[in-house]
C-alpha cells in the first residue's frame, strides 16, 4: 500500500488515475485541490481531500505528511511557482517521488509542420512557463519524472508510446486515459522513469496536427 498525493485532484486525467488506482490497487490517496467541494469521493476509507494551494507552502507540507509520492497534476500562468513551491515543500517533509504532468514542445523537440503548429497553438508564453517549470523540476535533486503529453483527446483508448528527453517526439495526439494509465504505472512501480522527462503519444497519430482539429 502507497501513501499518494496528488495536487490538482479535480483535472481531468487526475480523475482517471484516481478511479484507476481506486479500482486496482489498495493505495491511500489524498486528494489536493483549491476547492474542496468541487470534488465527490466514492471511498472514504481510502480517500482525503485537502483543500489548499499549490503555490502555499505551508499548505502543501502539511498535505505531504506521511506521503510516499506526489504526482502534480498542475497547470496555469502560476506553473513555474507552483513547481518551486512543490519542490520546496517536498524537500522539507522528506518525500522524494514526484511525478509531474507538462506539456509537450519544451524542448523544441516537435519535429516538422506539427512541430509549427504547435508552436502556434500555444503562443503567448504557455511553453516558456511550462519550460521553466520543467527546469525547476529537473534541478530539484528529486526522484522525479516529467511527463509531456501530446495533444489530449476524451477517446476511451489506452494506447501509448514514449520517448525520451533529446529524442524527436512522435505522434500528434493521446488520450487522457493513456497517460492516466502511465501515471499509475509509476505510481505502481515508483523506480520507473526516474530522472526521466518522457514524452507520450498514441501510436500511428503522426502528421501535421491531432485528428480532432
Amino acid at each position: 500500500m502507497t501513501k499518494v498525493l496528488i495536487l490538482g485532484a479535480n483535472g481531468k486525467i487526475a480523475k482517471l488515475a484516481e478511479a484507476q488506482l481506486l479500482a486496482q490497487t489498495d493505495h491511500q490517496l489524498t486528494l489536493f485541490l483549491r476547492h474542496a467541494d468541487r470534488l465527490t469521493i466514492s471511498d472514504t476509507k481510502r480517500e482525503t481531500v485537502v483543500e489548499g494551494d499549490a503555490t502555499n507552502q505551508a499548505n502543501l507540507e502539511q498535505a505531504m505528511q506521511g506521503q510516499d509520492i506526489v504526482y502534480a497534476n498542475l497547470g496555469n500562468h502560476d506553473i513555474e511557482k507552483q513547481a518551486k513551491t512543490v519542490v520546496a515543500a517536498m524537500k522539507a517533509t522528506g518525500v522524494k517521488r514526484l511525478i509531474w504532468i507538462s506539456t509537450l514542445g519544451i524542448y523544441d523537440e516537435v519535429p516538422g509542420k506539427y512541430g509549427q503548429w504547435n508552436h502556434q497553438m500555444l503562443d503567448g508564453g504557455y511553453l516558456e512557463t511550462y519550460a521553466a517549470a520543467a527546469k525547476v523540476i529537473e534541478a530539484s535533486g528529486l526522484d522525479y519524472t516529467i511527463i509531456r503529453p501530446a495533444w489530449l483527446s476524451n477517446k476511451d483508448i489506452v494506447s501509448y508510446e514514449t520517448t525520451q528527453k533529446g529524442d524527436p517526439f512522435k505522434g500528434t495526439e493521446v488520450s487522457r486515459k493513456s497517460i492516466a494509465a502511465f501515471v499509475v504505472s509509476l505510481i505502481n512501480d515508483p523506480t520507473k522513469e526516474i530522472g526521466h522527462s518522457v514524452g507520450v503519444d498514441q501510436p500511428g497519430t503522426d502528421g501535421d496536427k491531432p485528428s480532432f482539429y
